[in-house]
């Protein structure tokens, strides 16, 4: 997986520990961990998550990680489908 650097490059000049947490932490070590759970299937939960939020600007950007993830566009609509029965 790529290195992450959203939290520095959007956030790092005003609050660079939640920046470091973000990028090392949270993409750094938890995203990497897939022997527990893919990348893919990492994408799929957040997506997810995000949508019942209603979280949209950062749905925005987790789509295209998503893809990048392999979840292919058919999939993408079949995951918003699935989740405006249940989250409205």
């Amino acid at each position: 997986m790529k290195k992450q650097t959203a939290g520095r490059d959007r956030l790092g000049s005003l609050a660079p520990k939640f920046a470091e947490l973000n990028d090392d932490v949270l993409f750094g070590e938890v995203w990497s961990r897939e022997e527990q759970l893919s990348a893919r299937d990492r994408s799929m939960i957040t997506i997810a998550a995000l949508f019942s939020a209603g979280l949209y600007p950062q749905l925005k950007s987790h789509l295209a990680l998503g893809k990048e993830h392999g979840i292919t566009k058919q999939e993408a609509v079949e995951i918003a489908t699935q989740l405006a029965f249940y989250c409205g």
